[in-house]
């Protein structure tokens, strides 16, 4: 099983570049782990919210594989504390056999069509932050679930 992650856009600021480079690199050391990023929709400005919503739903969905199972990054998620985000991460490592995929929407969120495919949603907080900036708090925060699970002295309770 290959834990990924998918967003939508080249990530623009290099501070947050440098973050999530940082953190993917320390993750090979625990699980294979991909980064997958699809280009933002050509003239997306033209689109409306719900047009932009269907045809980045459309791209991602044709990087997911049958039985895949989804997790949803969505502001109406789950929340969890770091240590409970292990529980659940070690939960979803020893049940799911395919890939497990997590999701960032684009500004606008995801299409009815991805909520459907979900099979969990989870949030990082009820505040709202840039789908850019979700990419640097998720890799972190996979990075802490995985010293916390692995009892290392990064995570303090």
């Amino acid at each position: 099983m290959k834990i990924k992650l998918i967003a939508i856009g080249k990530t623009d600021e290099k501070f947050l570049e440098e973050g999530i480079e940082k953190y993917l690199k320390r993750l090979k050391h625990y699980h294979p782990f991909e980064f997958i990023i699809i280009p933002d929709i050509k003239q997306g400005g033209k689109f409306s919210a719900e047009q932009l919503k269907e045809a980045e739903g459309k791209l991602i969905q044709q990087k997911l594989q049958e039985g895949d199972h989804v997790i949803l990054l969505d502001e109406k998620g789950k929340t969890f504390t770091s240590s409970e985000y292990a529980t659940f991460l070690q939960k979803k490592l020893n049940t799911v056999t395919t890939n497990l995929i997590f999701i960032i929407g684009g500004a606008f969120g995801f299409s009815p069509a991805l909520y459907e495919r979900a099979n969990d949603k989870i949030s990082l907080s009820k505040m709202t932050f840039s789908h850019q900036m979700v990419r640097l708090f998720f890799t972190e925060q996979l990075y802490r679930g995985f010293t916390i699970l692995r009892g290392e002295k990064y995570h303090h309770d």
